[in-house]
């Protein structure tokens, strides 16, 4: 582990934002204008699941003659209409900002298309905190690819071992882990904290403020 990191990698659905009630709304309200009822479907149904797979999924209940970029467009249309009724994670906001005053260069690397992780950063109103974000819409593959990560790691002009990566999720992992960068696995109630995939993290993390404890000049919140 180096002595001293020197920049942080977030995702953000399920990490920094509880985005996933929204993303549910967001389908079902889509896929309603399409005459499409998947009121009945549960929650988390597609947790975790990537958007195109979804399509696949779903392709046989949606009309025939609907394209998957327009219902993709609606889903997002909804998502960004609802965003003000995303919450954060506990931590999420004062644990960025702290890094923020510190100087710690901070960036968002998302599977996520553009309109939705502009819309969850303005509503956690951390935009300003990060030096950039990378979107599906920036990459060729998004994650577990580990391009994304290893595109962020290059914009930043950083050594990939230098930067921590903060993820949810074993597809995130997987992806920051084969970038070579510090992977670091939250435990959150949506993930059940436990841990089963392979590559394994390079730690654990019970609450986002304990990734202060990786920069050791941290500040007070305030």
């Amino acid at each position: 582990m180096p002595a001293r990191f020197q920049a942080v990698a977030w995702d953000i659905d399920g990490t920094l934002v509880d985005s996933e009630p929204l993303h549910h709304r967001a389908l079902v309200s889509a896929s309603l204008e399409f005459g499409t009822d998947l009121r009945n479907l549960p929650d988390m149904a597609f947790r975790g699941i990537h958007m195109g797979d979804v399509w696949q999924l779903l392709r046989d209940r949606l009309p025939p003659s609907l394209a998957e970029e327009v219902w993709a467009h609606a889903i997002n249309r909804h998502y960004v209409a609802g965003r003000r009724t995303l919450r954060p994670l506990p931590g999420a906001v004062e644990t960025i900002r702290a890094l923020h005053r510190q100087g710690v260069p901070q960036v968002c690397v998302s599977n996520s298309c553009r309109l939705v992780v502009d819309a969850n950063l303005d509503a956690l109103d951390v935009a300003a905190c990060m030096t950039f974000s990378i979107s599906l819409d920036d990459v060729t593959e998004g994650k577990p690819s580990p391009l994304p990560y290893a595109g962020a790691a290059e914009r930043l002009g950083l050594a990939p071992e230098t930067v921590v990566a903060v993820e949810d999720s074993a597809t995130g992992i997987r992806s920051a882990r084969a970038a070579g960068l510090h992977a670091l696995f939250l435990r959150t109630s949506d993930n059940g904290g436990v841990w089963a995939g392979e590559p394994k993290p390079d730690g654990m993390l019970e609450a986002l403020t304990d990734l202060l404890a990786f920069f050791p000049q941290k500040v007070p919140f305030s």
